[in-house]
């Protein structure tokens, strides 16, 4: 179809129209809105603690005051290493209400990954928690870095009174203490103060609000610079979307990790607009998910295929009331077909499938929650958001017609640019004849005469590892570490529980006489926990392009001629 935007005009399956605009807001003036309106309603529950809108913005102007006492300002980027927990919610605001920029990092990076986008966004200050899987590389990354400060909150001090004596006496071994350094601070001592600094006014057009790491379109990570205006939009999207929103319950359970920008806008940003609650898990485990759905009665769950696989095939699946659940939103990796369906039929819920990417702030397009679905596809575009395919090798050009194209995108909720990169911008970027810039998504579909749109290809190397990004040329680096390897590609391959999973294909310097598992036992441990091989293979030779270049497409071709 030539103008795919006449099916989302005339035929639009989501709420109200597709062409409605979304005026410029900070994302403090979302969130002071929710909290004005809602009050002494809760925003957060925590393992049984609950936080109202009230509390958490009064912790987020303390947090954007004790920033402020010690020197931080507008346009400070400032780091959050933290898993599920109410200190990144007030940390996030807060810092957006001082003016600064957030940097969100995983809480699975390694401390030389960590240390090295640091440095790259120029993070001053980062927020931590005293778990003994985060605070040791903090402290090793503000010890080798330009890093000035750490602030670490206490996860046992959220919790209600009991649980908290609980966690101290039986999870010691998960507790980190905090070392007597003058560059770290407690939390509880940061937030210490009245919250009643003056803070400055912001441009929601122009002022950064997030930057957040991602592969883009050449597989090493850049920052994605995220306005105010980028994420407040989406998120306002995300809740128009939903046909039920204002009509009663609305809660949210917290599993996918708030780092991500999935969950940073269908978790967090998206329940703030909706005036919802937000059910925290630091982390995501089938069965405390499956609790948690019980206790609190939640509504709604964002998550990644691997997520609702896991819930599936949970031993307390039969047993858990599951009847409050509303609507699940997938992403982050394709959702099979059978996955759906079976979800679906057993949680009584509507499972929709969707698609976003770190330079659309989280959100791009989803199947509608009521109303036409079509498996295998990612839905109609969310308003205000425009879709077209241009042409494989030149995206100045329109696809032809009848044919997949590269997916490109514009809306209010792309980025800016990447940080400190304008070289990526060029490729990341085309311009339409009209002048208007779309963003290249490096992913080939097609869109059919109702406006949904399909996934057959990508142009991309990257691996989808249940719903995480995996770039193959830098396992590819590290594998050409090891003496014995010669030649090495990486690849996705198949995996019921995770979508994808990368293998190693090497070849050996003669009479090496090491064994693929001998090299995955050295490589593994250097990854994160995403990102590392379930096997390596040795071959004699590994398949290469005419002019000698290694070709992943080729080795992917000769599997599936051997298989």
């Amino acid at each position: 179809m030539n103008d795919p935007e006449t099916a989302w005009r005339t035929a639009y399956h989501h709420p109200g129209a597709w062409d409605r605009a979304f005026p410029p807001q900070t994302m403090i003036a979302l969130f002071e809105q929710s909290a004005r309106e809602r009050g002494d309603a809760p925003l957060i529950e925590f393992l049984g603690r609950r936080y109202s809108y009230a509390e958490t913005l009064d912790g987020a102007s303390r947090v954007a005051c004790g920033l402020a006492a010690l020197g931080y300002g507008k346009g400070d980027r400032i780091g959050l290493y933290l898993p599920n927990v109410p200190h990144y919610v007030a940390a996030y605001y807060g810092i957006l209400k001082l003016g600064a920029t957030v940097v969100n990092f995983s809480p699975l990076y390694t401390a030389d990954e960590l240390a090295h986008q640091v440095e790259d966004s120029g993070t001053r200050l980062l927020f931590t928690i005293s778990a003994s899987a985060l605070l040791p590389t903090a402290v090793k990354v503000l010890d080798q870095s330009s890093l000035e400060r750490l602030v670490v909150g206490s996860v046992a001090g959220a919790l209600p009174a009991a649980k908290s004596v609980f966690y101290r006496m039986l999870k010691r071994k998960e507790i980190a203490p905090r070392p007597d350094d003058s560059r770290i601070t407690a939390f509880s001592a940061l937030i210490a103060n009245p919250g009643a600094c003056e803070t400055p006014p912001l441009d929601p057009m122009t002022d950064l609000a997030l930057i957040q790491y991602t592969g883009g379109t050449t597989g090493s990570p850049k920052g994605a610079m995220l306005s105010h205006q980028n994420l407040s939009a989406n998120a306002r999207q995300v809740a128009e979307v939903d046909p039920q929103r204002g009509i009663g319950v609305d809660r949210i359970l917290g599993a996918l990790p708030m780092f991500h920008v999935f969950a940073n806008t269908c978790v967090l940003n998206r329940t703030v607009v909706a005036g919802g609650e937000m059910v925290l898990l630091p982390r995501f485990e089938a069965g405390a998910a499956l609790a948690a759905i019980a206790r609190t009665g939640a509504t709604a769950l964002p998550g990644v295929p691997t997520m609702y696989r896991a819930l599936l095939e949970h031993p307390s699946l039969t047993k858990t009331d599951l009847s409050s659940l509303r609507i699940c939103i997938s992403g982050g990796a394709p959702l099979p077909a059978e996955l759906k369906a079976r979800f679906e039929e057993v949680s009584g819920a509507k499972l929709v499938e969707g698609y976003g990417l770190s330079e659309s702030s989280g959100v791009v397009s989803t199947n509608p929650y009521e109303g036409l679905n079509k498996s295998g596809t990612i839905g109609l575009p969310l308003p205000a958001t425009r879709v077209r395919l241009v042409d494989k090798a030149d995206p100045s050009r329109p696809a032809p017609d009848g044919e997949p194209g590269e997916i490109v995108v514009a809306g209010p909720q792309i980025m800016l640019g990447y940080w400190n990169r304008p070289d990526a911008d060029g490729e990341a970027f085309c311009h339409a004849a009209d002048g208007s810039r779309w963003l290249r998504t490096g992913d080939v579909g097609t869109i059919d005469e109702d406006g949904y749109i399909r996934i057959v290809d990508r142009l991309k190397d990257m691996i989808a590892v249940g719903g995480f990004k995996v770039f193959p040329s830098q396992i590819e680096a590290i594998l050409y570490h090891h003496p014995a390897v010669r030649e090495a590609l990486v690849i996705g391959m198949p995996d019921t529980y995770r979508g994808e999973v990368p293998r190693a294909y090497v070849t050996l310097v003669e009479d090496s006489g090491v064994t693929g598992a001998a090299i995955a036992a050295w490589i593994n441990p250097q990854l994160g926990k995403h990102e590392r091989l379930d096997a390596v293979v040795v071959r004699e030779a590994l398949p290469k392009t005419m002019i000698g270049k290694l070709s992943r497409k080729d080795l992917v071709a000769e599997l599936a001629a051997e298989a």
